[in-house]
């Protein structure tokens, strides 16, 4: 999988890309993720990516024409590739695991980081493939929010992590929270350890892990419920929470 993303402070992205599981990913060649500078496509000697914008008004607007002669080329590098082209703003459909999952499959993505009040509505109209936001905020440009959806995604993707199967037990991938966790020492200032998982027994261990992550779900996110993929068991177990709590 190969991630580009435009940005006019690649020194950014570099720096988190460069560390911890990303980083050993990009150096196994598992995955490719590289800053790009929109500012080399720029057509002044001012290297200029944004100007004032027209009918008046506050801020400055990204500029049509490095953008697009970023993706051509980038696009013209891998034989004209057809990536998905990521536009990072706040007006962009809200990021979430599921859309992590769609871009994991991809083969090629490009993430363009929006910044000053936006960018030219050319590119929305003429350029991008999907609007992506990480929230209801406004932050100073895209960076962080790219390298948001560049953590999620590459995680995924086969070989990154270190267990394969450690991305399905996490919150969200089952459509529900996650369960508690806990490691050595089994007792720390008389806090101690839920027995259960102790005992060695899988069969209680995974149905204990289960029940406390519907749970978790039902007291935090229970808007979740509506679509996760819960048994007639799941369904009996959170019926007698509610009833509890009615009780």
């Amino acid at each position: 999988m190969r991630i580009e993303i435009l940005t006019t402070l690649p020194q950014v992205i570099e720096a988190y890309v460069g560390e911890s599981i990303l980083g050993r990913a990009r150096r196994k060649g598992i995955v490719e993720v590289e800053a790009v500078n929109l500012r080399d496509f720029a057509e002044d000697r001012h290297r200029t990516t944004d100007d004032a914008p027209f009918g008046g008004g506050p801020g400055m607007v990204m500029k049509c024409e490095p953008v697009f002669k970023a993706v051509e080329a980038l696009k013209a590098r891998r034989m004209g590739a057809q990536p998905r082209i990521v536009l990072m703003t706040p007006q962009g459909r809200r990021f979430d695991q599921k859309m992590a999952e769609e871009l994991a499959a991809e083969n090629y993505v490009i993430i363009l980081c929006g910044r000053y009040e936006g960018v030219d509505e050319r590119i929305r109209q003429h350029l991008v493939t999907d609007e992506v936001s990480i929230g209801d905020y406004v932050l100073t440009g895209g960076e962080l929010a790219a390298l948001v959806v560049t953590d999620a995604v590459v995680r995924l993707v086969p070989g990154v992590l270190g267990d394969e199967t450690s991305p399905e037990f996490e919150t969200f991938s089952s459509g529900l929270l996650e369960y508690p966790h806990y490691t050595r020492p089994a007792d720390f200032r008389g806090h101690e350890v839920p027995e259960v998982l102790l005992s060695g027994n899988h069969a209680r261990i995974e149905k204990w892990r289960r029940e406390q992550a519907l749970t978790r779900t039902l007291e935090r996110r229970p808007d979740l419920l509506e679509t996760a993929p819960l048994s007639e068991e799941d369904r009996r177990f959170l019926n007698e929470l509610r009833e509890s709590d009615i009780h």
